[in-house]
């Protein structure tokens, strides 16, 4: 029997060239194909026009619910404290929340794509791991302050 294999989200988007200009800008992808209708950024990530996507399900405009706050695309980002800083100061992105620590240490900071899909960014796991480390807990301090496995703080910790 042959294997599944998941290939890529896609994101049915308004304004695709409003969608180009905030994934490329703002987040830093790049296009690696663009069909017109459909885009395929670095990532596997796909936007694909609301007409074209109707077109293909046969469905109407009405049966599209943008802004629903069911899923999100997860980033991660090394230098997160400057991200978070650009993000937070352009006027033209509209926050979810500012950024907060999850009880396992990371933080991140949500906000919104041009149609209402939820986009987050977090700190990456090294980073929180060198943050902890920093303030003077253990390794082991910081495998339970994370609830992870203390092989992966000494991996993550190399």
């Amino acid at each position: 029997m042959p294997i599944l294999k998941f290939k890529s989200p896609l994101l049915v988007v308004s304004n695709l060239e409003a969608s180009k200009q905030f994934y490329t800008e703002i987040l830093g992808l790049r296009i690696v194909m663009d069909f017109g209708a459909n885009v395929t950024l670095t990532g596997g990530i796909a936007l694909q026009t609301k007409d074209s996507w109707l077109s293909l399900i046969g469905n109407h405009e009405d049966d599209l619910i943008f802004g629903n706050k069911v899923t999100e695309l997860y980033f991660e980002e090394d230098d997160f404290d400057s991200f978070a800083e650009k993000i937070i100061s352009n006027r033209d992105v509209a926050l979810v929340h500012p950024v907060k620590e999850h009880n396992w240490g990371q933080r991140v900071i949500r906000f919104y794509d041009p149609d209402k899909h939820i986009i987050e960014v977090g700190e990456n796991l090294k980073s929180v791991c060198f943050r902890f480390l920093k303030s003077g807990l253990t390794k082991k301090e910081i495998a339970v302050r994370m609830d992870v496995p203390l092989k992966l703080v000494e991996r993550l910790l190399r």
